[in-house]
């Protein structure tokens, strides 16, 4: 177990900017629960979620905005769920870029989305910047004063190792089961 905590005080940052470029909220929530253990800086961990976080969607926007025929080659499949980012885009508005960031299942979908429209890039940026500082915040603070709730959890999963793969197969199943439903032709 010790071996564990040093490698994540050894890695763990750079493990947390590299996932936090795709979305974060799963290292940030652990980041901020060994910040509460001693294990990590929040502030320092805060920091690194948001600027992976700002930089992903970035890189993301500008991607489907100037390489659109290498983004659309491999979201062939995905078609559907780019013309409901585009639904959620005309429904809700700006917002959209906030909402985003906190609902998995959009969260890369709705900057490529906004990469192939005509969105003003320089407005995404600073609204952009603006979104991961509140999902930094909020989820960071969180995690880290929900610290102990968080940890007890884990002990109640590590003692029952079969609840981890059930809640997972019931939370990755419900998103797919509302994505197959927003999505599915009428």
């Amino acid at each position: 177990m010790e071996d564990t905590f040093s490698n994540l005080e050894t890695y763990g940052y750079i493990g947390l900017f590299l996932y936090s470029l795709g979305g974060g909220f799963v290292a940030l929530l652990g980041a901020s629960v060994l910040s509460f253990l001693g294990k990590m800086d929040l502030a320092t961990s805060m920091g690194i979620a948001f600027v992976a976080n700002a930089l992903g969607d970035i890189l993301l926007v500008y991607l489907a905005r100037y390489q659109k025929s290498m983004m659309m080659e491999g979201l062939q499949k995905q078609r559907r769920k780019l013309a409901l980012a585009h639904i959620y885009m005309k429904k809700y508005g700006s917002w959209i870029i906030l909402i985003q960031k906190f609902v998995y299942g959009i969260k890369t979908l709705i900057p490529i989305a906004i990469g192939l429209t005509k969105y003003d890039f320089k407005k995404f940026i600073v609204l952009n910047i603006g979104s991961s500082a509140i999902w930094t915040l909020v989820i960071g603070f969180g995690s880290y004063y929900s610290g102990g709730f968080l940890v007890k959890i884990a002990e109640s999963v590590s003692d029952k190792p079969w609840i981890a793969p059930v809640l997972l197969i019931v939370f990755a199943g419900g998103i797919w089961m509302f994505m197959e439903k927003a999505t599915k032709k009428l």
